[in-house]
């Protein structure tokens, strides 16, 4: 596990952009399994601005985000996918056919859950995942738990992330929802590359128990040192235990 640190968030994002990037010139077609929340925001900033210089950038990409919220409409403003579109789809031109998403009002959750799994294998699996961290250790809406899914499922939000997420639904926490649909870590760790960003005060515990060698699903990040290229993208605020 390596791990590249910044003076600032900003700094740390637009880093990882670069990387990123560089991965895409190399080999245009890639699959990736990407995040949302506030943290990537300057990351996705990074890659509009790519786009905007070389339109062609990403016209073969195919992408696969890790979560989405049940219960939320792709079209109102407070989900994952309207987040995605003002972040990056449409800024990017990416067209309908290259981009994987859940359905979180779907009416079988349980099935779009293993649609979602189907598409991931056809398109040959995440080649570079792009994950976040929350406060408590998640990735994607993995919380800590005894046990942990392998493949994507219906996801009980811990109480603290959904008060970080409240942001999205007025700073409203009693709107926030209960449940989301979330990417597994089997699916995760599958990725041949992964890249995870964690920025702020906030996050140094959990970097700190993500680096600390011991595995457990109390910390679902702490599984990624079973993968063998990850790299992590950080200031020094979150660098710093």
């Amino acid at each position: 596990m390596t791990a590249h640190v910044y003076a600032t968030a900003v700094e740390a994002a637009e880093g990882l952009a670069v990387a990123l990037i560089e991965d895409i010139r190399r080999r245009p077609d890639l699959v990736l399994a990407l995040p949302t929340g506030a943290t990537p925001l300057p990351l996705y900033a990074a890659l509009r601005r790519a786009a905007h210089e070389g339109p062609d950038l990403m016209v073969h990409l195919r992408t696969f985000n890790l979560d989405e919220f049940v219960g939320v409409p792709a079209d109102d403003t407070a989900s994952y996918r309207s987040y995605m579109n003002r972040e990056l789809f449409h800024a990017a031109h990416l067209s309908a056919r290259q981009i994987g998403f859940l359905d979180g009002c779907a009416e079988d959750l349980d099935e779009e859950c293993r649609r979602y799994d189907q598409r991931i294998a056809q398109a040959g699996g995440i080649d570079v995942a792009v994950l976040g961290l929350g406060r408590n250790g998640h990735i994607g809406f993995n919380e800590p738990a005894e046990m942990l899914h392998a493949h994507t499922h219906v996801a009980v939000l811990d109480e603290s992330t959904r008060l970080a997420n409240a942001r999205w639904f007025g700073d409203a926490v009693s709107r926030a929802p209960r449940q989301a649909l979330s990417m597994g870590v089997g699916i995760m760790l599958g990725a041949r590359r992964i890249m995870l960003l964690a920025t702020g005060a906030a996050k140094a515990q959990a970097v700190a128990q993500l680096r600390s060698g011991v595995v457990t699903t109390r910390v679902p990040a702490s599984l990624l040192q079973c993968h063998p290229d990850v790299t992590l993208w950080l200031d020094e605020d979150a660098a710093r235990f």
